[in-house]
């Protein structure tokens, strides 16, 4: 008896005890080796940059320098065996290239002679004596150094040591002092070659260069539009949906309708001579496809889920409700866009002064170049993971910080006396207790991208070859594997990060809970939730196609001056970039509230003894979405029933 009371111990011991949930009633430090790790990383990241500063050299950065090893605007040391290095260039602060228009790179080094002159020539030059007049009224001389302005029409090789001809306007960059040209063709070429893409950033270059004031206007477009829609999610109703709807198959339509008539517009166009006029039309049909594609599955999505349209809104209303606890939740964008904006101009700062990391050696003609360091590009790779991972900790803060909102508001039994300042409460014990968990999160989304991102470099490599078509497929295939796996991890993160702000857990024990709690839920609720993030999503299309609209009204009226379907292209990310970053708010707290719901109902009753933490208007909405699934359950229980009944003659 006493060893099958003993076995039955021991058996008892093995049942493993299920998780109790306890809203932010237990709180600890979690992960905190992760966030040594993090803390060792970014170690190493201040290493390269003092490293980058010490052996980089930011005054050729900053300044530009000559074909000859002089930082422009300062006075220079010699270098031995460079006859004209060491000259004092305090007065010529400009950057001019001397064949700025046909610019080439040959063994990874420019083909132009780089001089450092007194001021920019802002008006064409055609011939010698054009350059040699600039130069006696000016003093900014733009032949070789030792070849006096005197000498620019006697002697018989002064083409070689003077600018190719015609010197096209050009202007001094704000900030590095380069002789920028003005021309939209030498522009964007003068521009691809100094980052080594000829190809592809001619073309982008040049589009924008010819419709800059368009790209801009269409940039504030997008900008304006995101904020209606997001002010418009805040007071949202039922008639607003269904006009919001509406305005979205119209756009859709009416979008796809301009690309295919622009498409027949061109391919019917018998003057087309130009590869500019070309490329548009390859573009536009590629626009038009995808468009149409896109267009089929959302109007079909759509049609399936016009049912819950008024639940959705519902859901949504809640949310607003839950925001205005909290209004300060929507400017949550802004300061995170600052960060990373300070992060990026910082992280690209440091890898140019790495670039700029190198001794200087005397090559043919007495030029000078500066041959990189070694181990530099080991340095880049390292610096390129700490940009991923500390992006996306800097997101993934953002995400801890607004369901910890969230978590705080929800939690609160005295509904009429809100908490004080939730978001400094989140914060607080975000630094103080999650950074780990957070740190963690961050990785694995790191960790995935990094190999996405190595896909898409090779896919490109392979796409410029002719054959390779198999491996191509393979990378692709990968590439989209990759990009299902990182959007499942964000959604997982998304609950970790509100599972650790209710129970205070570390990263993988959250996760865990999250994924065995929201599948035990209804899964007509959670169709629900899933549609309000459509109804979401439908606004970032809605921002998207309008900004679209705009683009193709403005750049067809010159469509022969440039290509613009690749700078519409990066405008429509642009536009959708700037509404998710507006519109992500509500799809965290969404995300956030449905959680603490299903905590809520898990850890409560609604007796007396345990009350729910909803208030009313969220437990009126629970009801109704129990009534409807009861009443669906019914009907598909009495269809099961009559199946199989064949039906006889009377």
């Amino acid at each position: 008896m006493q060893c099958l009371g003993a076995e039955h111990l021991d058996s008892a011991e093995r049942i493993p005890t299920q998780r109790q949930w306890r809203p932010q009633i237990y709180r600890k430090c979690t992960d905190t080796a992760w966030l040594f790790l993090f803390f060792l990383f970014w170690t190493g990241l201040a290493f390269i940059m003092g490293y980058s500063v010490a052996a980089g050299a930011t005054g050729r950065l900053l300044f530009g320098y000559d074909s000859f090893g002089n930082v422009c605007g300062k006075k220079n040391s010699p270098v031995e065996g460079a006859p004209l290095s060491g000259q004092d260039m305090t007065q010529k602060k400009h950057v001019f290239f001397m064949n700025s228009c046909n610019l080439e790179v040959k063994d990874v080094r420019l083909s132009s002679t780089v001089l450092c002159v007194s001021s920019c020539p802002e008006e064409q030059l055609d011939t010698l004596e054009e350059v040699q007049l600039f130069a006696n009224t000016s003093g900014s001389f733009l032949c070789v150094y030792n070849l006096n302005s005197f000498n620019y029409t006697q002697i018989p090789n002064a083409d070689l040591l003077c600018p190719r001809l015609p010197v096209p306007p050009s202007k001094s960059f704000p900030l590095f002092n380069r002789c920028i040209p003005q021309t939209p063709e030498c522009y964007s070429l003068f521009a691809s070659v100094l980052i080594n893409d000829v190809d592809s950033l001619h073309r982008i270059l040049s589009g924008i260069m010819s419709g800059r004031d368009t790209v801009l206007g269409l940039c504030i477009l997008a900008f304006a539009l995101s904020l209606a829609m997001m002010f418009t999610f805040r007071f949202i109703t039922t008639l607003l949906v269904h006009i919001f709807i509406a305005l979205i198959v119209l756009g859709l339509l009416f979008v796809c309708g301009v690309l295919w008539w622009l498409y027949y517009d061109y391919t019917n166009d018998l003057s087309i001579e130009l590869d500019t006029e070309r490329e548009n039309m390859k573009c536009l049909l590629g626009f038009a496809i995808v468009s149409t594609v896109i267009t089929a599955v959302l109007l079909i999505l759509i049609y399936v889920l016009r049912k819950r349209i008024k639940l959705a809104v519902e859901l949504l209303q809640v949310t607003n409700k839950a925001i205005s606890s909290s209004p300060f939740l929507l400017l949550q964008p802004l300061w995170t866009f600052a960060i990373l904006i300070f992060f990026w101009v910082l992280w690209v700062a440091v890898l140019l002064s790495l670039g700029t990391a190198g001794a200087a050696q005397v090559i043919e003609g007495g030029q000078v170049e500066y041959k990189p360091l070694s181990g530099i590009r080991y340095m880049w790779w390292y610096h390129l993971i700490g940009l991923i991972w500390t992006s996306e900790f800097i997101l993934a803060c953002q995400q801890m910080t607004v369901a910890g909102t969230v978590v705080t508001c929800y939690f609160n039994r005295n509904k009429s006396d809100p908490p004080d300042r939730p978001i400094l409460s989140s914060l607080s014990i975000l630094f103080c207790y999650h950074q780990g968990t957070v740190v963690k999160g961050s990785f694995l989304i790191t960790v995935v991208r990094i190999p996405r991102a190595v896909l898409m470099y090779v896919y490109n490599t392979l796409k410029e070859k002719q054959d390779g078509a198999l491996s191509r497929c393979v990378s692709q295939c990968c590439c989209c594997c990759f990009w299902c796996l990182d959007k499942g991890l964000r959604h997982l993160n998304q609950n970790a990060y509100t599972t650790t702000a209710i129970n205070g857990t570390d990263f993988c024990t959250s996760a865990k809970d999250a994924l065995t709690l929201l599948s035990k839920n209804s899964s007509h609720f959670t169709s629900v939730n899933c549609f309000g993030d459509f109804i979401i999503f439908l606004g970032k299309v809605l921002v998207v196609c309008f900004t679209v609209f705009g683009g193709l009204m403005a750049f067809n009226y010159h469509r022969v001056l440039q290509v613009w379907a690749i700078p519409l292209l990066l405008v429509a990310f642009f536009a959708y970039l700037v509404a998710h970053s507006f519109l992500s708010v509500f799809e965290t707290v969404l995300d956030a509230l449905f959680l603490c719901f299903a905590v809520d109902l898990e850890t409560n009753d609604g007796s007396s003894e345990k009350p729910y933490f909803m208030d009313q208007e969220f437990l009126d909405f629970v009801k109704r979405i129990n009534k409807l699934n009861t009443r669906a359950q019914r009907n598909k229980n009495s269809l099961t029933s009559e199946e199989g009944t064949e039906l006889r003659p009377l």
